[in-house]
């Protein structure tokens, strides 16, 4: 019988152990040139979008965006989030109200609150010019402080299938707004398109770069598409994550952004997420819309962007209906706001994206180098402080899984005198994971709370071209934070 219950147990272990084999293991070098650095990383990239309706009082007079509201100031300052974007489908929805001077009041009471800059949307579609010039004048003369800039037209493309008459529309508010009487100082973004448009971003940064009143061109971007066409939510887990999203990130940049910097303007997304119409059910809520998030504020980042707005809400206007917000960075629950796996993405980005960007090269370890074909990202900045923040993402997953080593060197650094890693994680690297994601070893609380550590990496004694090791699991993100001797 003893040996029986052996069999049974050796047989089982056996199934186990086919049925879950361990990931592969590699190792990669992460090389920075530190002595030629990039671009700043602007102090707002961390932005969000909301939907206008969100401006409205309720029935009961209460507002979603005041100074009262403090479990929401608390968690746009736990998240890193600095920009606030008001506008989406109810912007120039006829058949709802425009905000108030009191809603407007309460709006930027928030944002001194919590710190941030606003984006706000103006009505285009049978708006109202004198409206949108008396808003505009309250808004200048009030909290120039806080706001960034004003949006006239949320997707025009949506109701102005003509791009002409559409920026003739446009510079009539632009014109009458910045009229000497009136705000002359104002400044503005556009054209605020859906995706599948941007070429009219291009063409609107050529015909207004020399008005002086553009601060960016604004776009919107869902690089997944349509979630009503997600049927499968596996295999837009796995696309969201695959190398081919930067080459459609390349392909997009590609239709607006050689136009728009040979213009001298700078570009951002306003309203950005995985999937348009509300996002994908069990996609753009899970592990893998934070990895993907987290890839997808540096890439563009490291292609000159100046910030990304994440839309998000309870709900969001989906057409002419409101709908559950899949891809939200937080929904709203009884004591407070309860952070999604995107929202954790936001935060890391806040962590790591610190400074001026530095080029860098993902080879093999070995000598000599060569490329490497793993889904691996890698990013790196140079802080005001001089000491230098790496991020690294590990978007291999599932059977596919791989346990990466990775090196990280620099040729002009002599040596480092202190290493600190913080890591972003699903439970067992499930990238359906919707609960139980943790930074630095802690989940962001409903309170917005969050006790994540930063954990020590070994740093040697002397200089080695590769003298630093971290370890990075299938399907996570570690920064790691090193200073310089």
């Amino acid at each position: 019988m003893a040996s029986r219950k052996l069999l049974i147990l050796l047989a089982a272990t056996l199934c186990l152990l086919t049925a879950a084999p361990a990931p592969a293991q590699t190792t990669v070098a992460v090389r920075i040139d530190s002595k030629n650095p990039g671009a700043e990383i602007p102090a707002d990239f961390v932005g969000l979008s909301f939907e206008m309706q969100r401006v409205l009082a309720d029935t009961n007079g209460w507002h979603y965006f005041s100074a009262t509201n403090q479990p929401l100031i608390a968690t746009f300052k736990v998240l890193g989030i600095k920009n606030l974007r008001v506008g989406g489908n109810t912007a120039d929805r006829p058949t709802l109200p425009v905000p108030t001077q009191a809603d407007v009041d309460n709006l930027f009471a928030f944002a001194s609150a919590a710190d941030v800059k606003i984006i706000y949307t103006l009505r285009l579609n049978q708006g109202s010019l004198d409206g949108a010039v008396q808003m505009a004048n309250y808004i200048s003369r009030h909290y120039s402080d806080h706001l960034d800039c004003f949006a006239i037209g949320n997707e025009p493309n949506v109701f102005s299938t003509n791009y002409d008459v559409y920026v003739a529309g446009w510079k009539r508010f632009a014109a009458q707004i910045t009229a000497p009487s009136n705000s002359p100082g104002a400044r503005f973004c556009g054209p605020s398109v859906s995706p599948g448009h941007e070429k009219w971003s291009a063409q609107f940064a050529a015909d207004l770069a020399r008005t002086g009143w553009l601060k960016f061109i604004s776009q919107h971007d869902y690089p997944d598409g349509d979630a009503r066409r997600s049927t499968n939510a596996a295999l837009t887990r796995d696309k969201l994550l695959a190398p081919a999203m930067n080459e459609h990130y390349a392909k997009f940049a590609a239709n607006f952004v050689p136009t728009v910097v040979s213009n001298g303007l700078a570009y951002r997304f306003e309203e950005a997420n995985s999937l348009y119409d509300g996002g994908a059910l069990d996609a753009s809520d899970t592990f893998a819309s934070a990895l993907w998030a987290l890839n997808y504020q540096w890439w563009w980042a490291a292609h000159g962007m100046t910030g990304i707005n994440f839309h998000t809400g309870d709900k969001v206007a989906a057409r002419d209906e409101n709908k559950p917000c899949r891809y939200a960075s937080f929904w709203t629950v009884t004591n407070g706001y309860n952070v999604h796996p995107i929202g954790y993405a936001e935060k890391m980005f806040s962590l790591g994206g610190r400074g001026r960007l530095l080029p860098l090269k993902i080879t093999s370890a070995g000598y000599p180098p060569h490329p490497v074909n793993f889904n691996l990202t890698a990013y790196a900045t140079l802080a005001p402080d001089n000491s230098y923040y790496f991020t690294l993402i590990n978007q291999t997953h599932g059977d596919t899984g791989t346990n990466l080593t990775v090196f990280l060197g620099s040729k002009e650094v002599d040596g480092w005198t202190k290493g600190e890693v913080i890591r972003l994680a699903a439970p067992a690297g499930d990238v359906s994971a919707k609960t139980g994601i943790t930074l630095g070893g802690s989940e962001i609380s409903d309170t917005a709370a969050w006790t994540g550590q930063w954990q020590p990496v070994a740093v040697p004694p002397e200089k080695f071209q590769f003298p630093i090791t971290v370890e990075l699991p299938p399907a996570s993100a570690a920064v790691v934070h090193l200073t310089p001797k």
